[in-house]
């Protein structure tokens, strides 16, 4: 039976209110949102309960972004503004439990908007949707983890099955998911990665031989210049702010790198400095490079070449650590300033203005985010900034180095502990010693080959831990009909979402402990563990009343359904039971299996936690397979479209986190009540004739196929002529599957080809 339902969030009724984009970040508005937001959802005593808990050294880990800590103080709020949402989001007093489920069939859910479902509470029983039916229902544990098991079990191969991962999934289950999927058969380990800074990875590991950054947070301190490319610090990582602010009042300079002029980068008025709040704040970027959408590959090798032409690059470090050097100059050398120009759509004064202080600098630290991350050419882009770190030997100092910034909590985390799909034998080595299982070696399929798996029929289980995989994927009702071909997809949830609602024959809701939610077994109370975007491994413990007496934590439900599989299965290796009851063996099982945990019990419990080893950062030392660090040649490049056309990037609103909708306002850019705008430079509405708020359809056009969505708004903005912005995840549905990134598979959301035309 074929259940009518919508993969995409419907269309709005009317256009948005369009205002003026904010000059300030933070200060009273951001207040006045925290408040809120924290009343309307759990009310002031709740409030402010969770809020003193947040990031504390004995609390929890904001559920939001990955952004350090100070390693040895914490201020009593210790939070931004969409931590506090994230926090209100997950403590909310509504209720999704079964009658709510009851009520709606998944064809009439589908037809709601992903903020009104987000909206309506906590999910508080498990849920099943069996084959042929329209509604949920109520659904025991047991029965759940055994239906499940039975299903693992029956796979006629194990790449049968497909194993997603949010980038909230503490260390603790990130490490019980993985082995639940090695003890099975698969590598099939997609995990949200995938979808942003996997281009980050494969660039940096062979460049510096880590996947990681090189800075922490003291390092900001410390820097005389911080490049900020391809990122959105006020909307997407709002703590930031403070540390490029005590950075600029330390005396660093601050250059803003992106398409947008974002109002983070403008003046911040930091929300917990009355002083400032009242006053003018601080200006955070000295300068704002307005690059052309996938630009920054040239607009670095720019830089590059003002460097070598004045003979500023760090001779001694080059020839002690690093190789390739003479092949990179020759490279530079011999690009012409017109195709720098031309690619980053820049002119040689604008570039030479910024190189001139990278030139001069002697400790620079460039960040970055999805801006970068999400083009054709991502890897070669990041392996580009590498090479400017390494001309002025930026890595290995005090003040400088590499900051890709994670958007997830635990995203890195979880990465560190095996959530990998192309897993090193080493570990697999490991991890096959201490649990006596035989792992598989042959690689698994990341997210985008993960759609196509399902969608040609060879994957038949999906089972997703946290997050919003419909939502979140490329080509949004392409990935619905490969979910679709499923026979069981299960998802664990805190909240609904339209993951929910878009399945196979069959369906699952697991509901489990949010972040901020006390977590007791037989033996007491545990805590888990997390990993931050500078490689801070630390505890993270919930303090607040679960939601429902049915939820469990997410080390039990995979330990459940571990045990369920070896009792059909008659296999013994894993005391699964026994790591879920007490989460201290489990992190003893990490640290015999990952380097870097040694003492993992004892340190994790230490006040701020500990600092993983980074060779790069900690010794200047480079595990790639010369033990230097590599200058790499690529071709510049950049996308380009036809002059009927434009360059579309995906962007978030202020009031979202990821997928997660928590209003239909982006306060920052001026827009009220809607999503679905298209923020477009005003010279471009002018040639095409074209006014604020024409209704319009976008098409995106890629390798002969062409993919159409209605029902948007045009913006005039600030943005490069030819370039267009628009916000996810309702533009997931124009990007095309196949188009991916090279080498990280990433999708292009940041470079999507488009047409536009009026609505009739």
């Amino acid at each position: 039976m074929s259940r009518d339902v919508t993969a995409t969030t419907p269309l709005e009724k009317g256009p948005p209110k369009i205002g003026k984009p904010k000059s300030v970040a933070a200060g009273i508005p951001a207040i006045i949102s925290t408040a809120k937001h924290g009343f309307r959802q759990i009310g002031a005593f709740g409030s402010i309960f969770k809020f003193s808990k947040v990031n504390k050294f004995d609390g929890f880990d904001c559920p939001g972004c990955a952004w350090p800590d100070p390693d040895e103080r914490r201020t009593f709020a210790e939070f931004c503004e969409n931590g506090a949402k994230a926090i209100a989001d997950e403590g909310t007093r509504k209720r999704a439990g079964p009658d709510f489920w009851q009520k709606w069939s998944v064809s009439e859910l589908s037809k709601k908007s992903d903020h009104w479902l987000n909206g309506q509470g906590r999910i508080t029983h498990p849920m099943i949707l069996r084959p042929g039916a329209t509604h949920y229902e109520i659904l025991l544990w047991d029965d759940a983890f055994q239906i499940i098991a039975s299903s693992l079990s029956s796979l006629s191969h194990p790449d049968e099955a497909i194993f997603y991962t949010s980038g909230r999934t503490s260390n603790e289950a990130a490490f019980l998911w993985q082995l639940l999927a090695r003890r099975l058969g698969t590598n099939n380990l997609p995990d949200c990665s995938n979808m942003c800074h996997e281009s980050s990875g494969v660039a940096l590991n062979e460049s510096i031989g880590i996947g990681k950054g090189t800075v922490t947070l003291d390092d900001f301190n410390h820097a005389d210049l911080i490049i900020v490319v391809g990122q959105n610090p006020g909307t997407n990582h709002p703590r930031m702010l403070t540390a490029l602010r005590d950075a600029k009042r330390n005396g660093a300079s601050v250059v803003s790198i992106n398409p947008l002029r974002e109002a983070g980068m403008g003046r911040f008025k930091h929300p917990q400095n009355p002083l400032e709040v009242l006053g003018s704040g601080t200006i955070i970027a000295d300068a704002h490079v307005r690059v052309r959408i996938n630009g920054d590959m040239a607009l670095f090798r720019g830089f590059a070449k003002i460097i070598c032409e004045q003979n500023s690059e760090d001779g001694q470090f080059i020839a002690s650590f690093t190789e390739g050097f003479d092949a990179y100059k020759e490279a530079v050398d011999n690009t012409e300033w017109s195709d720098i120009c031309n690619h980053s759509g820049l002119s040689m004064e604008d570039i030479q203005n910024i190189g001139e202080s990278i030139s001069q600098s002697k400790s620079m630290i460039v960040c970055w985010a999805m801006g970068l991350t999400q083009h054709r050419n991502a890897v070669q882009t990041i392996q580009e900034i590498a090479n400017v770190c390494l001309l002025g030997g930026h890595i290995g100092r005090k003040g400088a180095g590499l900051c890709p910034v994670r958007g997830h909590s635990n995203v890195q985390g979880d990465r560190t502990v095996g959530i990998d799909h192309n897993p090193n034998s080493v570990f697999l080595d490991a991890i096959d010693t201490e649990f006596g299982i035989s792992s598989p070696r042959t690689s698994g399929s990341d997210s985008v080959q993960s759609v196509i798996r399902m969608l040609d029929g060879d994957s038949k289980v999906f089972i997703s831990m946290g997050g919003n995989f419909i939502s979140a994927m490329s080509d949004t009702n392409v990935t619905a009909k490969a979910i679709q071909n499923c026979e069981l997809t299960v998802q664990v949830s805190t909240k609904p979402n339209r993951s929910h609602l878009i399945t196979g024959e069959m369906a699952m809701i697991l509901p489990c402990l949010g972040r901020t939610e006390y977590d007791g077994t037989g033996i007491g109370k545990q805590f888990v563990t997390v990993e931050n975007s500078m490689g801070v491994v630390h505890k993270s413990i919930g303090t607040s009343k679960p939601a429902s007496i049915f939820l469990k934590s997410e080390p039990d439900i995979i330990a459940s359904i571990g045990n369920s599989l070896d009792e059909i299965t008659q296999k013994r290796e894993v005391d699964w039971m026994g790591l879920a009851s007490d989460y201290d063996k489990i992190r003893e099982c990490i640290e015999r299996t990952v380097p870097g945990f040694e003492s993992y019990n004892s340190r994790c419990r230490e006040d701020g936690g500990f600092y993983l080893p980074n060779p790069p950062r900690d010794a200047r030392e480079f595990t790639t397979d010369s033990g230097k660090a590599k200058f790499i040649v690529n071709r510049i490049t950049s996308v380009e479209s036809d002059s009927d056309k434009f360059v579309m990037m995906t962007i978030r609103s202020h009031d979202q986190y990821n997928t997660t909708i928590y209003g239909l306002d982006d306060r920052y850019r001026g827009v009220r009540g809607g999503r679905r705008v298209i923020l477009m430079s005003k010279s471009d509405m002018l040639n095409n004739g074209w006014k604020e708020l024409d209704s319009v359809s976008i098409t995106s056009h890629f390798m002969g196929k062409e993919i159409s969505s209605d029902g948007w708004y045009l913006m005039p903005y600030d943005i490069p002529p030819g370039n267009v912005a628009t916000y996810f995840p309702e533009s997931n549905e124009l990007i095309p599957l196949d188009s991916v990134a090279d080498r990280s598979n990433t999708p292009t959301s940041k470079s999507v080809h488009v047409s536009i035309d009026i609505s009739t």
